[in-house]
């Protein structure tokens, strides 16, 4: 059973919570990839050991995760090198086709729209600094 099947039975939030993706966007995502795999297998070629199904749900778990290639095709059952060809050509493919690309810088630079942009500071503090600024906001 494939990764893409045991996932079929959730929820459209939980599956959206999991992916990271809703539902339909991921269905569009898999009919662009879905018809660029039939036009390269058109002519032949070996068959892939993953279906279009988890070629996709690997490449949205590399991006929502970022974990190593080799520990994904590990997930997979594929080699590293396998893994790093399969998630390119996802995001290639994806990218090519036009309704998942970013705009150009150009074009960003180009529009009238005003941006706003709010920083984060997410930085990691260890456990113990934690504290101290617990303690000492506790303190006031």
């Amino acid at each position: 059973m494939s990764k893409y099947e045991e996932l079929s039975g959730l929820t459209d939030s939980h599956f959206r919570r999991l992916i990271g993706v809703k539902r339909k966007t991921f269905e569009t995502m898999l009919k662009i990839l879905s018809d660029a795999h039939a036009q390269k297998k058109h002519c032949g070629g070996r068959p892939n050991k993953l279906n279009v199904e988890d070629m996709l749900l690997m490449a949205l778990e590399y991006l929502r995760e970022y974990r190593t290639y080799f520990h994904i095709g590990q997930s997979y059952g594929l080699s590293e090198s396998n893994a790093y060809q399969t998630i390119k050509w996802v995001e290639d493919t994806l990218i090519k086709e036009g309704a998942f690309s970013l705009p150009s810088r150009k074009s960003l630079l180009k529009s009238d729209a005003d941006y706003e942009v709010i920083l984060i500071d997410a930085t990691e503090i260890s456990l113990e600094a934690m504290k101290l600024l617990l303690n000492a906001q506790d303190r006031t």
